[in-house]
């Protein structure tokens, strides 16, 4: 299995929202790296679900539902989407500020690549953030 992290903006797209649709398509996704990304998510694989600009806290924990297709919102092969659903929420959230003091998480993507929305999570990450959130 994969760990993942996706951004959303939650005036845009919150957590609670996601909860409420029971599942969506991640879409929007208009850089490379982070397109990249997406393609590389399997089925089953973890997804955390992090508030961008308000909050900057790891709030859930997602699924993917079905691998990645073309993004229904453009016509432009270049871009695709997966299908996630909320799996459940963090007990506690985790701060952005809280993920840049560990220094277990020094090389975590959210940090290193902080513009890229789609990033890969190590197991190792995955693990720690967890305990952060009370998982374990």
């Amino acid at each position: 299995m994969n760990y993942w992290l996706v951004k959303s903006e939650p005036v845009k797209y919150s957590w609670d929202q996601f909860v409420k649709d029971g599942k969506t398509f991640w879409d929007g996704v208009r850089n490379y790296a982070a397109r990249n990304n997406l393609k590389a998510m399997k089925k089953g694989d973890k997804v955390f679900f992090y508030h961008s600009n308000e909050g900057l806290e790891i709030v859930g924990i997602a699924e993917v539902l079905k691998e990645h297709y073309q993004d229904p919102t453009t016509t432009d092969a270049n871009w695709v989407v997966v299908d996630l659903k909320p799996v459940k929420p963090l007990k506690k959230a985790v701060t952005l500020a809280q993920v840049k003091a560990e220094k277990r998480l020094a090389n975590l993507q959210l940090v290193k690549l902080s513009r890229l929305s789609v990033s890969a999570v190590t197991h190792d990450e995955f693990s720690v953030i967890m305990e952060m959130a009370d998982m374990k």
